[in-house]
């Protein structure tokens, strides 16, 4: 019997290796004698399993094949669709049977896979939303489509369908953002989504309101305009009033504040400070009451404009620094304490230079002087000391609030700063435009009266830009540090050695921070990442280094460049270089969207947190911070912020047509983030993480649903609510992809 099932066993096998079944090492063994010793043997080993099919061993006969096989399907049924060791011993007659279990089996493998994807899925960062607001894609839609009259269509769904229901990949919705003509643009051929920003999006040029213009000599009431007739723009007031687009409010911000908007005529809330013959009205108290008062300071001054664009600016500090700059360091004589310094002497052209020899040095003294020196070589031996001290900056346990690029404008600035932000510092500006007196870029260092600990961020890759761009900061520009960025990832930077580029040329990155602390009156600042590679950091090599090299403040991106926002960051490398800076402060920065967050980040040895991509998505985190909780903000409120933002805008900008769209723009760019917002009273699990995602979802309002929308339509509705209907010609992409959900 033992020959005969041995041979048997062996053809079993391969017949049962080519299924697909869930079963393992699953042996049919065909026998027609001894049925019963082996259904008994059978039934003591089924007896000492207590159900598991783990290590079953089932022999079925001719007869019992009905009752077998009923036993196997409860076992397989038993193991949640992995049979691991099961020895299932099968007669001719019973094909039907096995093959009615292979079914089973990969029904169960099935199963088995949607719920691994399904786990999967929220380990990825799908956010747990309450089930009496979770919906489908259609009645959400539906629903916003309708302005709110239709209904809801929110219905009562378990975790494992709200998972299938948000897909791992980003939303269709989102998607949507590039158009209909650019979708084939949205994803690689590999399947990856795009990343980065969108370099070739259309925007509105400042000309393209030179048609509809009025003259500012009109605005302003001055009489003749100097240009006379080579003027391109309306000094018909009748004319101008019949193409200027209809206002949009009867309450106009900056006649509310000031007492007189600078816009006349051209103000979009014109009707509110214009008399009938078409003059611009002035409230006296109020303007009285403003005299003195400078709300934004930092502005370019048109001579200094001329000025570097002629080159004829003076950077006298700069120049003295970029002497001491050693450019030949193989070229140095002497040893031990003796310290050659080598005076510039011309040769006539074609004469021969020799090797000076000891003797020829002796007697050559207006050539080369010997300075005797007292142990090592200093920086006050190279560099002549200051004798004025640095502006000093408490930025010890400080919420900072991270230069963000386009989204992080003055007005932001300034709701960020009502909610508690403790620092602020500008948008990333480049030193080589801010050296040839460009105005976009030197309103980038505009500073709001409220803003009373502000710093502005440069980038550069040389040291004689940057040293001279810190000089002109601080000779022109009223702020209380200067920040570098070597932190910045985006290729047209780091490929010219720029921000995460100078992490990787320390001889170049020291020459520069010493030449700004050089020039500078002020602390200066860097902020940095990880490193450049995702498994290389190189920050804890640096931090030494620049402690040496003067710096009064660091602050730590937890990613590296590779990783640009993408995974979590690395709050333990953190604290690790936190120690090592100290006692210089050290701020931490990367994924703080709650208190919970920055208490944890508290835990850490940094000295402060600062806060990015957060304060985009919910700017009133430093309000939670400070007060340790979760704020369950009302959309009514939030909406209330949108409005104070597009009356900073309209000051900022502009309340003409020119300035009005400008404010629509940056408000869209910062809804592409605040979409992501998901309501704490939603929220089965709070807090909400940033890189957590929300299924589709019915808010508690419409307008909380429709600030929920991840659609660039619904973000330009919310911007007609606030602003007015959008330009006929009016198109909009953010700037950035937004690669959050990662």
């Amino acid at each position: 019997m033992e020959k005969d099932c041995k041979g048997v066993e062996k053809t079993s096998q391969e017949d049962v290796s080519s299924t697909d079944g869930v079963a393992k090492s699953i042996t049919v063994i065909k026998t027609e004698k001894d049925s019963e010793d082996i259904e008994k043997t059978s039934q003591e080993d089924v007896s000492s399993t207590n159900g598991v099919a783990k290590g079953i061993t089932v022999i079925k006969t001719e007869k019992d094949s009905e009752d077998i096989e009923k036993t196997c399907q409860e076992d397989v049924s038993s193991t949640d669709g992995v049979a691991k060791g099961i020895t299932v011993i099968k007669t001719e007659k019973d094909n039907e049977a096995f093959i009615k279990m292979e079914k089973d089996d990969e029904d169960v493998e099935k199963t088995s896979q949607d719920v691994v994807s399904s786990t999967d899925g929220a380990a990825k960062g799908i956010a747990v939303i309450k089930n009496e607001f979770i919906t489908t894609k259609e009645n959400f839609h539906g629903y916003l489509d309708s302005n709110g009259q239709g209904p809801k269509g929110g219905k009562e769904v378990s975790e494992n369908e709200a998972s299938k229901e948000a897909p791992l990949e980003e939303p269709d919705v989102k998607k949507l953002k590039l158009g209909a003509n650019d979708g084939d643009n949205v994803v690689k051929p590999g399947g990856k989504r795009m990343r980065g920003q969108n370099k070739s999006r259309p925007h509105m040029k400042p000309n393209s309101y030179d048609n509809t213009r009025l003259c500012t000599s009109v605005i302003q009431e001055r009489g003749n305009c100097s240009f006379g007739d080579k003027c391109k723009f309306f000094h018909d007031i009748a004319k101008y009033m019949a193409v200027k687009p209809a206002d949009i409010g009867k309450s106009c911000y900056l006649y509310n504040t000031y007492g007189k908007c600078l816009y006349g005529l051209a103000c979009r809330f014109a009707k509110a400070h214009t008399s009938p013959d078409f003059k611009n009205m002035v409230n006296e108290e109020l303007v009285k009451a403003c005299e003195g008062t400078t709300p934004v300071r930092n502005t370019l001054d048109r001579d200094l404009q001329i000025q570097l664009r002629k080159r004829l600016v003076s950077f006298k500090k700069s120049a003295e620094y970029l002497k001491t700059i050693d450019r030949n360091p193989g070229k140095q004589h002497g040893s031990g304490n003796t310290c050659t310094v080598e005076m510039s002497t011309e040769s006539p052209a074609g004469e021969e230079l020799h090797a000076t020899t000891a003797p020829e040095m002796e007697g050559s003294q207006d050539k080369h002087v010997l300075v005797k020196t007292i142990g090592p070589l200093t920086d006050g031996d190279v560099i002549k000391l200051r004798t004025c001290e640095k502006k000093p900056v408490d930025f010890q346990d400080k919420l900072y609030l991270a230069p963000l690029t386009t989204c992080g404008n003055l007005p932001f600035r300034r709701i960020c700063k009502r909610f508690g932000a403790d620092i602020t510092c500008g948008e990333m500006a480049m030193c080589t435009n801010l050296l040839q007196g460009q105005a976009s870029e030197w309103a980038l260092l505009k500073r709001h009266e409220s803003e009373d600990i502000f710093g502005v961020q440069v980038e550069g890759c040389f040291p004689d830009t940057m040293t001279r761009c810190a000089e002109l900061i601080n000779d022109n520009a009223d702020v209380d540090f200067v920040d570098i960025n070597s932190g910045c990832p985006i290729d047209l930077v780091y490929k010219k050695g720029g921000g995460c580029g100078l992490m990787t040329r320390t001889k170049k990155f020291e020459q520069i921070i010493s030449g700004m602390n050089y020039v500078l009156d002020v602390p200066l600042t860097v902020k940095i990442r990880t490193g450049v590679h995702e498994k290389c950091n190189v920050a804890h090599k640096l931090i030494p280094e620049m402690k040496k090299w003067g710096v009064s403040m660091i602050t730590l991106h937890g990613r590296s460049r590779e990783q640009r926002y993408t995974k979590l960051a690395d709050w333990d490398y953190i604290n690790s270089c936190a120690k090592l800076a100290s006692p210089l402060p050290l701020f931490g920065n990367g994924d703080i969207l709650s208190y919970e967050d920055a208490m944890k980040a508290r835990e850490t040895g940094v000295s402060g947190i600062m806060i990015a991509r957060g304060a985009l998505i919910k700017p009133w985190i430093f309000t939670e911070i400070k007060d340790r909780r979760d704020w369950d903000i009302s959309s009514s409120e939030r909406m209330d912020v949108l409005r104070d933002f597009t009356n900073y805008g309209l000051e900022h900008w502009g309340s003409d047509t020119q300035g009005l769209e400008k404010t629509r723009n940056f408000l869209l760019e910062w809804l592409s983030f605040m979409c992501r917002y998901i309501p704490v009273g939603l929220l089965e699990r709070v807090p909400q993480r940033i890189n957590e995602r929300p299924p589709f979802y019915m808010g508690r309002d419409y307008l909380e649903s429709l600030m929920a929308s991840q659609h660039v339509g619904d973000w330009v509705k919310i911007s007609e609510m606030l602003l007015g209907p959008v330009p006929g010609n009016f198109n909009f992409l953010p700037k950035h992809k937004a690669n959050a959900y990662k």
